[in-house]
């Protein structure tokens, strides 16, 4: 696949995960896929488990992808992935494989505020 395909792909995937359309969302991995989140020490394997895992989840959820940045078969999103109003701010790594994500790891921060040491230095951003 050509980075532009890639690209719309990834597009797509962001657009059915902001939309709780779930079988859209999944369209992307291979059914082999393996999700991790280091934070949790979770890995999912297969396809059929990440999107029920995600179809389970509760939560009213809005995703926003700040930017996509890749090439060839090694891809990344940041994103502010919002659960029930509350933003946490996301990066995906995707790996793919014949064209589909084979591994995904997504590491989830919550927003902080400006330490004051350095509040003359900096200006707010992304608000």
């Amino acid at each position: 696949m050509d980075d532009r395909t890639v690209r719309a792909a990834l597009q797509r995937h962001w657009d059915a995960s902001d939309a709780s359309d779930f079988k859209v969302e999944h369209e992307i991995y291979r059914e082999d896929a393996v999700l991790d989140y280091p934070q949790s020490g979770e890995r999912i394997r297969g396809r059929h488990n990440i999107q029920e895992s995600r179809s389970v989840q509760p939560n009213n959820k809005r995703f926003a992808v700040r930017r996509m940045i890749g090439s060839g078969d090694l891809w990344v999103t940041e994103f502010v992935l919002t659960y029930d109003g509350i933003p946490s701010y996301a990066v995906s790594i995707m790996e793919f494989r014949d064209g589909l994500v084979a591994n995904e790891t997504q590491y989830f921060a919550d927003r902080f505020d400006p330490a004051p040491s350095r509040a003359h230095l900096v200006e707010r951003a992304g608000e």
